[in-house]
């Protein structure tokens, strides 16, 4: 990465990060994705404190994302789009994660955070049209697309010159879901906006414009 799409990078990740992510409680968060994006929402498990050390709230040892995961396996009929339901399942538990089913209103795609950076950098750079985009403390960049994106990156991936299964490039869909801002994974940190949710970005890219820069970007990182 050059320096001039490091400070792209950079600018990315930090003046388009929502401060309001941090300061209100996910109640309000949960209630403005149903309410303003008409996103289907999810609460999930949380972080319990146990003399000073956090743990999953489902008491699992090996939790494979404490606090931000779905409390049951038939989870996908639990989710809500109402902002008034959603209100009343984050007042039942404060803590709660909060999750987005992928497949319904938009798919995601899921790149490791350099790749995702230079991916991004370069997409402003050419003035790719792009939706929201949210960085994990896993070291994830999380680009949203329109539904249905998910089933199409195999087969353009090919089209592309790239063998799927040697691209650290996970689609998102249907029966899938991502934890959305500001919930915390783990002691890691909090999931953010890099490119928050507004008014310009409500239509969503088709994961085909995407994929040729992120292709390109993973093959690089790997």
């Amino acid at each position: 990465m050059d320096v001039d799409e490091t400070i792209a990078v950079t600018s990315a990740v930090t003046t388009q990060t929502n401060p309001r992510q941090h300061d209100d409680p996910l109640l309000e968060h949960a209630v403005r994705y149903a309410e303003e994006r008409h996103w289907d929402v999810l609460p999930g498990t949380w972080l319990a404190y146990d003399k000073g050390v956090a743990r999953c709230s489902c008491a699992v040892e090996t939790c494979y994302a404490p606090g931000a995961h779905p409390t049951r396996m038939d989870w996908p009929a639990h989710a809500t789009g109402s902002a008034v339901e959603a209100r009343r399942l984050w007042e039942r538990e404060p803590r709660a994660a909060i999750l987005l089913p992928t497949g319904r209103t938009f798919d995601v795609l899921d790149v490791p955070e350099t790749a995702g950076c230079l991916a991004l950098a370069r997409m402003e750079r050419t003035g790719t049209e792009l939706g929201p985009v949210a960085g994990t403390p896993t070291g994830r960049l999380q680009f949203f697309v329109l539904p249905g994106g998910a089933t199409k990156v195999p087969g353009t991936l090919r089209r592309l010159g790239w063998e799927p299964a040697t691209m650290d490039l996970v689609p998102r869909g249907e029966g899938d879901f991502v934890a959305a801002p500001p919930t915390r994974i783990g002691t890691r940190g909090s999931v953010q906006w890099a490119r928050r949710p507004t008014t310009t970005n409500r239509w969503l890219p088709d994961a085909e414009q995407l994929l040729p820069t992120l292709a390109y970007a993973c093959a690089q990182e790997r």
